[in-house]
């Protein structure tokens, strides 16, 4: 054995350990409690399309591997890295199998050789570390395998509760006080996760109210898990496309792609994003069109983005069903072969590899911080972690859980820096030290840049909306907001959810699609998927919602199956996008390219205090492969949303005048419980419409006395469906606004929530309802795209600048000789 030393650098050398006879080299630093074995290469003679975590495959020509003893209870790492250049692109897979048992400790099985398994052992396991060479010319390829001790841990009870935050500033205050706070919110409230006593004081402390929806999630879990165990067990299919019956590990997506390629190889091509994760894992997807490999084809891309958050594992399972369903039904269903046809089905289900990796293999640690691990939402990354053990370490077991790391959908350029991220590298929602300063971000950022991505669905759990741009609300609605009001509706006419703008939910900066649309102009939209929790039973939160059954809000409707296809509509409707026409050589590439930069929101800094907007440079460039003859190449318009101005309208009439809101005779008693349960006064108002009236905004105020006193206020429409409300404490004012007011007629839903003890009772009163017209539309400018003609070789033939509006089609006639047909 060779002992721990130090170079001359001062760098930790590793514990080498002789292993079925050959000496140890463990590749990377481990940290200080970590142990190795192994071997330093394995050696396969032949390639095999194999599923490697299936089960040990001794005396294979196309696999290799050995007998380990697991150095201590913990976590095992096993991982593969290519041999020189030659086998970078090769394919090798990686498991570790309990000998006793068989079970798949841990597994990877990337579209390269780029490969890091963790799972859970204890210590004198007996184990198989198995490499199988699935594809390329690669026979070698190095190997580590790294044990790390588990400490000793203790958790609190961990809860999910329902915050009140009825008026939007509430909601404001709640976010920068650094909870775990999801994406499921209502009108009234937001839920969030209370991590032990503290948590929960520091909630109280801050003046919040809440109501405890799951008392104990570690016994919500284990009964989830229970229910997991009894679906997979009642039947070997289900009905979902991949008849999967249980959340996949990372291991399952990869392979499965890479086979859906293996089986459909004209159909399907494998994608890896140009960026490694933190932890050096791939980060893949899949393309799905007929000539899959011609990627330059100028068809419309709908890409669809899943596990930004670790733990909302529906997000990931919603996107690979969808790839099943596309391959399933090409030339079986007359729509699917259609749409697939016609447009290019991209499909990344796990951004976040690492994060994932550690929730999902959580389920197997067996100690009490299992759930805190279960439950992490970032990546990995350690920026501005404050002391060197939570910055260093393997990220499955570092001391900061799973508070270490950034929020990648708060990580984007798209007005990063501002309301609804965090600058604590603790929190939940923490933004990164700079925009685009991880890997999984600017690897989604940089494949987006290099294609025409039309349409763009990024998935969540959990909340049933269908959210669109602008996650804030100052930035004002992009003008394309009737069509992605439309096109929206179309999605949650499928899947039963809300469809909003991002900051109807609440104010959030640094998304995906706050970034993508704004910069590129390709439709944006994410789903929060249910309305249970952010990984609930599989047959619920997978089946149900992919499918559209009971209890999903979707069932009966056709789930969110419907809805992608409903995007992939969009996708292939050229109104919804543009088009370039015209005539080239075939095979010479023509090439759009534009170049920018767009400023972030201005800074909130740790401090609370507010800087200047950052800068950020984008480069859009991408291609397209003449064929013979005439051509036409789907792209997004020239004009990035950011520049095109604002969505408005004049006003067609004046606004109404002030209505009255008379206060009925009485007053009702105090209600701390529901409002429209418990006592209450209802007062009925109209919104009028054009020709006699045209309202932009409406505002229903009441006011009384004394601040100590508590009055709230709700509105509702003819449906009995609350549009707004205003329910502050300490204030004397409740007012409530309404944006572009549906004509029609309304409640307001009166509570007198609490007066001041042994003082008259101090009633309202009002001014009225009151009315503003609507903003107009802002002027923008007008962007051009650079199109180039290149021949084969490289050499450029022609320049010229192309404005193309979303809906438009523009013949640039026979584009490389600088003439019109």
């Amino acid at each position: 054995m060779r002992r721990r030393g130090r170079t001359a650098a001062g760098t930790a050398l590793l514990v080498a350990v002789a292993a079925g006879g050959a000496t140890v080299a463990v590749l990377g630093a481990p940290p200080r409690n970590a142990s190795a074995a192994g071997k330093s290469t394995l050696t396969a003679w032949l390639a095999q399309a194999r599923k490697c975590h299936q089960g040990p495959a001794d005396r294979q020509l196309s696999v290799d591997g050995f007998d380990i003893t697991a150095a201590s209870t913990g976590l095992v790492r096993a991982r593969l890295d290519p041999i020189g250049d030659r086998g970078r692109d090769d394919d090798w897979d990686i498991a570790v199998f309990d000998k006793t048992t068989g079970r798949v400790v841990a597994a990877s099985a990337g579209f390269r050789s780029y490969e890091v398994a963790d799972g859970f052992v204890k210590a004198g396991d007996k184990l198989r570390v198995q490499g199988c060479r699935f594809t390329g010319d690669a026979r070698t390829v190095n190997v580590s395998v790294t044990f790390v001790a588990q400490p000793a841990t203790a958790s609190e009870k961990t809860q999910l509760v329902a915050v009140e935050t009825p008026a939007r500033a509430d909601k404001t205050k709640l976010a920068g006080h650094d909870f775990d706070l999801t994406e499921a919110a209502t009108d009234t409230t937001v839920d969030v996760v209370l991590h032990g006593a503290a948590d929960a004081q520091r909630l109280r402390d801050a003046g919040f109210k809440y109501t405890v929806k799951i008392d104990d999630l570690a016994g919500y879990i284990a009964r989830a898990q229970d229910a997991d165990r009894r679906y997979a067990a009642s039947a070997t299919r289900s009905d979902l496309p991949s008849g999967r019956t249980a959340y996949r590990r990372l291991a399952d997506y990869d392979y499965e792609m890479k086979d859906l390629a293996r089986r459909h190889p004209d159909l399907v091509k494998p994608v890896t994003l140009s960026q490694r994760s933190l932890e050096g894992r791939d980060i893949d997807g899949i393309e799905i069109t007929p000539n899959a490999a011609n990627t330059a084809d100028g068809k419309p891309i709908f890409l669809n983005l899943g596990v930004h958050h670790a733990r909302e594992w529906p997000s990931g399972e919603s996107a690979m069903e969808w790839a099943h369903d596309l391959v399933n039904g090409f030339g079986r269903d007359q729509r699917t072969t259609r749409l697939v046809s016609a447009t290019r089905n991209i499909v990344v289900p796990i951004v976040n590899p690492d994060g994932f990796s550690v929730s999902r293999e959580a389920t197997e640690r067996g100690d009490a911080a299992a759930l805190d691990y279960e439950y992490k939402r970032k990546n990995c990354s350690p920026a501005d972690a404050p002391t060197p053990d939570l910055r260093s370490g393997l990220c499955p077991l570092n001391p900061a859980g799973a508070a270490r790391g950034t929020d990648l959908n708060r990580n984007y350029g798209g007005f990063w820096g501002g309301p609804g991220a965090s600058t604590s590298w603790n929190s939940q929602t923490y933004r990164g030290p700079a925009p685009f300063s991880e890997p999984e971000v600017r690897a989604v950022r940089e494949f987006i840049a290099g294609r025409q991505v039309t349409n763009l669905i990024t998935n969540h759990t959990y909340s049933n909306l269908v959210l669109r741009p602008p996650g804030v609300l100052a930035t004002g609605d992009p003008i394309d907001e009737p069509l992605m009001y439309r096109l929206g509706e179309e999605m949650a006419d499928k899947n039963g959810y809300d469809n909003i703008r991002s900051w109807q939910l609440y104010d959030t900066t640094g998304t995906t699609e706050d970034w993508s649309y704004w910069v590129t102009g390709g439709l944006g939209y994410t789903f929060e998927i249910g309305n249970v929790e952010f990984h609930p039973p599989f047959e619920v939160g997978v089946v149900a919602e992919y499918l559209g059954r009971a209890p999903a809000a979707g069932a009966g409707k056709g789930g969110n199956r419907e809805a992608y296809f409903a995007m992939l509509e969009s996708t292939a409707n050229a109104a919804h996008h543009s088009t370039i026409t015209g005539r080239a050589p075939a095979g010479w590439t023509l090439r759009v390219h534009k170049e920018f930069q767009t400023p972030t929101s201005p800074v909130i800094a740790p401090d609370g205090t507010t800087g200047p907007a950052q800068v950020y440079s984008d480069v859009l460039d991408s291609t397209f492969t003449a064929p013979a003859g005439p051509f036409a190449w789907h792209l997004n318009p020239s004009t990035r949303p950011y520049v095109a101005g604002r969505y408005g309208r004049l006003p067609s009439a004046p606004p109404q005048g002030t209505q009255p809101l008379a206060n009925p005779a009485g007053v009702p008693a105090e209600n701390t419980g529901s409002p429209f349960e418990g006592a209450h006064e209802e007062v009925p108002f109209t919104v009028a419409g054009p020709p006699t009236a045209d309202n932009g905004e409406a505002h229903v105020r009441i006011e009384w006395s004394n601040p100590n006193t508590d009055w709230d206020l709700y509105v509702v429409d003819a449906r009995g469906r609350v549009v707004t409300q205003s329910a502050q404490g300490g204030t004397n004012v409740e007012d409530a606004v309404m944006i572009d007011p549906v004509p029609g007629t309304y409640r307001a839903i009166i509570v007198n929530y609490a007066q001041v003890p042994n003082q008259p009772v101090d009633d309202w009163t009002s001014p009225g309802v009151s009315f503003k017209g609507p903003r107009p539309p802002v002027a923008g400018v007008t962007e051009a795209w650079t199109l180039t003609c290149e021949r084969p070789g490289g050499s450029i033939a022609a320049v010229r600048q192309v404005i193309v509006k979303r809906g438009e089609s523009i013949d640039v006639g026979d584009v490389c000789r600088h003439r019109k047909r």
